[in-house]
Formats: C-alpha cells, structure tokens, sequence
C-alpha cells in the first residue's frame, strides 16, 4: 500500500517514514495499529499527525477501505493509553514524573501542562486532549494516576481517538495529492477547540446552575403551597 503511494508521489522511503511506510504496506490495518500504538507508548514520538493523512491519501486510491483505517487507528491509541495509564496508576504522581522528565523529548512544563489539564477538565480532558498536541502524548498518565474508572478512560479515549484520527484520515482521503495542506489545517483545530471549550463550558454552568436554581425555587414554592 505504502509502498505505492512512495512510487507514484516522491515520498521519501528512508528512515523513520520508510519503516512506517514497510510496516502499512506489509499488516495494512494492523500495521496502522501499530503505528499508533507506538506513536501513544513512546509519547508522540511518531510523525503521526503526518502519516495519517498519508494512509487517508492512499485509502482514496482503493489501497485500504477508510473506515478499517480509521478503527484500526483508534484501537491502536486505545491500546497504547492504556500502556500509559498502567504506568501512571502504578508508579503514582512523582515517581511517573520523574521517570517522564528524563525521557528524551519531554520537558517538564510538558507533563505539568499535562497534569494541570486533567485536573482542570477531567473527562474533557480525556476526550479532547486527544485532538490537542500539547496534552496528547501524556494526557493518560494523570489519568492513570488519579484511577479514573477504567471504563470510562477506554470510551472516553476511543471516542476522541475516532474523532480526531477520523479528521486526520478523512481530510487526507478527500484532499487526494492535496493531502500535504492537511497538516497546516489541522494545525488550527487546537486553537478553535480552546475557543469552543472557553465559550462552550462557561454556557453550560451557567444553564446547568439556573436549572438547578429553577428545580430548587420550584421545591421551596411546592412545599410552602403544602
């Protein structure tokens, strides 16, 4: 699969790209999987944001169907986080941050940017920090630590994975030989999430406290009625 899109586009087919490129046309799905799973394991030390638009390029030319690739994708994130979240549940706090600060390419404005997003937002902090490069590579080792239910970090994460893979793939897929500007598009998306989460979050407190304030009035006035 890969294999074809180096011949008919010019990718380079050395080092780091050339292996990725060996290893989805040899496991097709699996080897998208795989790709992930390293890409989470290692804390985003793949070009990943890149090679996905790629594999969507080469799905529009029939090399694999989009929708295998997208799920494959996903499940590879899922399997990687939970490497991570093991970790982190395991190690605890400190001794996760200091295992992390002495990896090659992690600084520790990194994890603390990563560790104060969680205890911010929690769930969402799960769920779009898959689409925020700066949270992304660490964002399930707060998780871990804090032991958030299980179950709810695996839906959490395959539901921003399928979201944000799917974008990555997808806009690769439509863009055809165009799928180089998907880089420069998605490299907006951060940026108009924040602005969604700092209008979007504000509106529903505000909604969900005069709701409250609503259902109290509504018990006092009940039972003075009484």
């Amino acid at each position: 699969m890969m294999l074809y899109l180096a011949q008919t586009t010019g990718e380079p087919t050395g080092g780091l790209a050339g292996w990725a490129i060996d290893v989805i046309d040899a496991l097709g799905g699996l080897g998208i999987a795989l790709l992930t799973v390293l890409d989470s394991v290692l804390f985003g030390a793949l070009p990943i944001d890149v090679l996905l638009p790629l594999i969507g390029y080469t799905a529009s030319q029939g090399a694999i169907n989009i929708g295998v690739a997208i799920v494959c994708a996903a499940a590879g994130v899922v399997v990687g986080s939970l490497v991570q979240y093991t970790l982190g549940a395991r190690l605890g706090r400190d001794r996760a941050r200091a295992l992390l600060v002495k990896l090659p390419g992690i600084k520790p404005e990194s994890v603390d940017r990563a560790e104060a997003w969680f205890a911010r937002h929690s769930t969402k902090a799960v769920l779009f920090g898959r689409m925020l490069p700066v949270v992304r590579p660490l964002i399930s080792i707060p998780a871990g630590v804090e032991r958030m239910a299980l179950p709810k970090f695996v839906v959490l994460t395959a539901i921003g994975s399928l979201i944000w893979n799917g974008m990555l793939l997808g806009s690769g897929y439509l863009l055809g030989e165009n799928w180089h500007q998907v880089v420069d598009i998605m490299g907006y998306v951060p940026y108009a999430l924040f602005g969604a989460l700092a209008v979007g979050v504000p509106l529903f407190l505000r909604r969900r406290n005069r709701r409250r304030k609503n259902a109290a009035t509504a018990i006092v006035e009940t039972n003075t009625s009484g």
